[in-house]
């Protein structure tokens, strides 16, 4: 039992070290654009959430990403939207959306 707990740690601390590893923030000088007002089509169905576009940065330049209908994952769900974030000694990061 205990060698099987402490596996399980050991599991969680390096899939833990994997996934903080794993995100990697690329700084943009340039400020992105202001969000583009879009229109949105009817809703494929009940429950659905619009998830609005954005602009994502490529390497060279901010190219728009459009928004699109989204399922919830789960009841009760909530859509948190991306965002650019300046760091006042980098630039600007991307904070992708997420489901909360």
């Amino acid at each position: 039992m205990k060698k099987t707990l402490k596996g399980l740690l050991a599991v969680g601390i390096l899939a833990a070290s994997f996934s903080a590893a794993a995100e990697v923030r690329v700084y943009v000088k340039v400020p992105p654009p202001p969000v583009r007002v879009e229109t949105r089509g009817p809703s494929p169905g009940r429950g659905h959430v619009w998830v609005g576009g954005f602009h994502n940065w490529d390497g060279h330049a901010y190219v728009w990403t459009p928004g699109r209908w989204e399922a919830p994952p789960r009841r009760r769900a909530r859509w948190v939207s991306g965002h650019w974030r300046h760091s006042r000694h980098h630039g600007y990061y991307w904070v992708p959306g997420h489901w909360r």
